[in-house]
């Protein structure tokens, strides 16, 4: 008598999808590490498999090529920053209020991800030609445009910003004035004989940046009279 074939559970394809997805994220996450110390040439797919103790035909499986892995930890790092400048609860915010939290947000995001200065670091040595092939950072980018625009914008009709600013020029200024500071702290820090990671540094920084870009959007700016009729 032939032994009757068992039926897949009914959540059987939901648990193999949830299995992919924990291990595409532990594959990632070693890749990141890997490749934010080591840059994308230093970088070996047999120390990504050994941090992410997994084997060589599971990572092939996920990820066609090293160049392929590279493209989607580059995409993780830019969802990171994003999400975390998404999480800004912009909305009821006065428009200078709304700058200011984008400001320290932007700067503390790198802060608390150091690997997305040494990534941005690599891709640049690399005059961006990996991030040219992921349609996906581009469309995060135009979104966080939307953004800064609308604040701007909610600036302008209240009279409190500056109507000339152009949104993309701005925020490389906001992204800079962070990026430059941690990403050349260790010269930066000898030369000036200054700790720029001690807290208090951070903190000066951090409340340096806000009043740079504020000043600069309130620039001939007449704050609107608040006297009664």
């Amino acid at each position: 008598m032939s032994k009757a074939r068992s039926t897949p559970a009914p959540d059987a394809p939901k648990t193999r999808i949830r299995d992919a997805i924990r291990t595409q994220e532990r594959i990632l996450k070693a890749a990141q590490a890997e490749f934010a110390r080591k840059g994308y040439d230093g970088a070996r797919v047999d120390a990504i498999i050994a941090r992410a103790k997994i084997s060589k035909n599971l990572l092939y499986h996920h990820f066609r090529s090293k160049e392929e892995l590279y493209i989607r930890v580059l995409e993780r790092i830019y969802e990171t920053l994003r999400r975390r400048q998404g999480d800004i609860p912009l909305s009821g915010l006065d428009p200078v209020e709304a700058m200011k939290r984008l400001c320290e947000d932007t700067f503390q995001v790198f802060i608390d991800e150091p690997d997305i200065i040494s990534m941005l670091n690599t891709e640049n040595l690399y005059r961006g030609k990996h991030i040219a092939k992921s349609p996906a950072i581009r469309a995060m980018y135009d979104r966080l445009s939307d953004t800064i625009r609308s604040i701007l914008k909610a600036g302008e009709e209240a009279a409190v910003f500056r109507t000339d600013v152009d949104p993309v020029e701005l925020y490389i200024s906001i992204s800079g004035l962070g990026y430059f500071y941690l990403s050349n702290q260790y010269t930066l820090s000898m030369i000036f004989d200054r700790e720029l990671a001690a807290p208090d540094s951070i903190a000066s920084r951090k409340a340096h940046i806000t009043d740079m870009i504020l000043s600069f959007l309130t620039r001939g700016i007449t704050p609107p009279s608040h006297e009664p009729d």
